[in-house]
């Protein structure tokens, strides 16, 4: 965010009441605990779908099937 739009929400807020800025900043602390929670949550899911048999037998049958291009002469990423 760059300074100018950072200049003017401050402007704007100091232009609310205390009981307003207070009902801003839960409501900004309340998105920020959902956006974090939907985070965690898919970094949850990430590691469960990491460690189901299933998802590591299909990565290995990836792996094998595309092992010989490996060898194809160019320098790994």
């Amino acid at each position: 965010m760059n300074l100018g739009v950072l200049s003017e929400l401050e402007a704007h807020i100091d232009q609310l009441s205390v009981a307003e800025q207070l009902a801003l900043l839960e409501y900004v602390a309340q998105r920020l605990r959902k956006n974090l929670g939907a985070q965690s949550d898919l970094e949850n899911k990430l590691v469960l779908m990491a460690a189901d048999p299933d998802i590591q037998r299909e990565l290995r049958e990836i792996n094998e099937e595309f092992a010989s291009m490996e060898a194809d002469g160019l320098d790994p990423a």
